[in-house]
């Protein structure tokens, strides 16, 4: 069983992936429009693919059948995400996108105990509903606006990217599978789609490239190294580590970096409502992260349970 140590570095990691994702909104409310969507992606996932790439050669390290074939999949999976999601940026507010994307940490915990015929405390999803609530509460601001298409398609994205997340360490559990080659063959799936599809779609990469000046290049270099290489990475690495659920819940805590960045960068204001829904976040993610991991030990045999002094 893995030490508190352990458990608690797996924890740091995943709340960073959820600061670069929750800066991610504003970031790519300056980078793209309806036309440039796929143009963007690719050139995302090219960059990206170029810095896994280096890292695996300098590794010297070979891609397996099964990572790659296990990678192909859970890369169309992401590529949805990533489409859903950017289209639906592009059509609707960022505080919106923020909102529905983050419905991910009830998707998951559902679709783990069907896959896995698990089944979870009630209390648990109280808890999923209560951060829920708070999100609505952030990125509503206390005014929450008819969905329209853009709040439908990230919509679908939420629900994917629950899918991807249950979908990890069902196709890993097998056999041991490295988490950098899963990440770039994820990602080298992802620049094949989308540079396939910014030839019938919108704007052409070059085109995109000669749009960007000095600033809004700094700010795409930071949506691929920081929002994708190590927020990727990261999540397939602790999810093997730990549970589907725990992952979906941590990273539920994006809402709370969006509006921390967005007041100190973008200087938003909140009204009353808002640090409500940020009250409320923090208590259910954290009340659910509590509720899952107790769950989890409980249905442990005795002899794999941790000693009392690792409990502490």
């Amino acid at each position: 069983m893995p030490s508190l140590n352990f458990r608690f570095r797996v924890d740091l990691l995943l709340f960073l992936v959820a600061a670069s994702w929750g800066s991610t909104y504003l970031v790519a409310k300056e980078l793209v429009t309806p036309s440039s969507v796929m143009a963007l992606l690719a050139l995302r996932m090219l960059f990206a693919v170029a810095v896994m790439g280096t890292i695996v050669a300098v590794r010297g390290s070979r891609v397996t059948a099964a990572e790659l074939r296990v990678g192909v999949t859970l890369g169309m999976l992401l590529a949805a995400v990533f489409v859903f999601e950017t289209f639906g940026i592009a059509h609707t507010s960022a505080t919106n996108a923020g909102l529905i994307i983050s419905l991910t940490i009830v998707f998951t915990p559902i679709l783990d105990c069907v896959v896995s015929g698990r089944r979870l405390p009630g209390r648990f999803l109280v808890a999923a509903t209560i951060a829920v609530v708070g999100v609505a509460l952030l990125a509503s601001n206390g005014a929450l606006d008819p969905p329209n298409l853009g709040d439908l398609l990230v919509l679908a994205a939420a629900i994917v990217r629950a899918v991807h997340v249950t979908s990890m360490p069902k196709l890993t559990a097998d056999r041991p599978m490295d988490a950098l080659h899963l990440t770039t063959v994820q990602l080298v799936t992802c620049a094949a789609v989308f540079s396939v599809g910014s030839v019938f779609h919108g704007d052409s990469i070059p085109q995109y490239v000669a749009q960007l000046d000095l600033v809004r290049a700094m700010l795409f270099l930071y949506l691929v190294l920081a929002c994708t290489v190590f927020a990727f990475f990261v999540q397939i690495w602790a999810v093997q580590r730990t549970s589907p659920s725990r992952v979906s819940l941590l990273l539920g805590t994006e809402p709370i970096w969006a509006a921390f960045i967005g007041i100190t960068v973008a200087h938003d204001s909140l009204a009353p409502a808002g640090h409500c829904g940020i009250a409320l976040i923090l208590a259910g993610t954290a009340w659910g992260r509590s509720l899952e991991q107790s769950h989890r030990l409980a249905a442990q045999p005795p002899d794999r349970q941790p000693s009392a002094a690792n409990s502490l």
